[in-house]
């Protein structure tokens, strides 16, 4: 192994070990099976809101990341997207200008769907692709876009396991805004565990008004102590 291969290697040892307790949810939980469900929020509620460069850069980055290496996390160089993403809506170029993928990588940052993770190497800037549900912008839209649901359904959910079923779950993380209900952290469906108000052991049961999102820190935190005590910690 050459010099530069041993100091890569050690490189990727290190940023291993400094994985967020998050990062390694996503690893544990990411299944290419629900790729479709993420593919279409991207396209439902982040798409609409992205200019058209904007919208082929955040593709390249997630085919790069999620559909490539079931990370949310690259390295891309503004110079190595100039070509190979779109070609120049004036028609005069195979490719983009620098100038061009610098205010496409801004925009968006600005909106939320990607931001840098690590500093700039040879090989580029790590950046992190953020999911749908971390996204303030798609949230605020797929609210938007939903109806409201009859009293009467909402009564028979009730009746339901929302804690095994799994999309049950997802639809407590979507009222809870993937937010954890005691620090407000943003989670994404593989972060984000459920916490029961009243633990099963006191007569709790799965059921929609039972359940909160959490994240892993404050769920191992709470134990079976009271909803409150949690929240009234975080707000002191």
């Amino acid at each position: 192994m050459s010099k530069i291969e041993e100091i890569r290697s050690l490189l990727d040892e290190l940023e291993a070990e400094n994985a967020s307790e998050d990062d390694q949810a996503f690893a544990e939980n990411f299944e290419f099976l629900e790729l479709p469900e993420i593919v279409c929020s991207v396209i439902d509620y982040l798409q609409p809101s992205l200019f058209p460069y904007e919208a082929a850069v955040y593709w390249h980055l997630f085919r790069k990341s999620v559909l490539g290496e079931g990370t949310q996390y690259t390295r891309a160089s503004v110079r190595g997207m100039t070509l190979g993403v779109i070609t120049s809506s004036s028609g005069q170029s195979d490719g983009l200008s620098y100038g061009a993928v610098q205010k496409a990588l801004t925009g968006l940052e600005e909106k939320g769907a990607v931001s840098k993770a690590g500093d700039t190497t040879r090989e580029g800037t790590l950046y992190k692709v953020h999911l749908p549900e971390e996204i303030e912008l798609c949230q605020e839209a797929k609210k938007a876009a939903a109806k409201e649901v009859p009293k009467s359904e909402r009564d028979l959910k009730k009746e339901l396991d929302f804690y095994n079923v799994r999309e049950n779950r997802l639809k407590v993380f979507e009222r809870d805004d993937y937010k954890c209900r005691y620090c407000s952290k943003r989670l994404t469906r593989f972060t984000a565990t459920l916490d029961h108000v009243e633990p099963v052991s006191k007569g709790g049961d799965n059921s929609l008004d039972n359940l909160v999102t959490a994240c892993l820190h404050c769920n191992s935190q709470r134990g079976n102590r009271p909803v409150m005590d949690i929240i009234d910690e975080k707000r002191s």
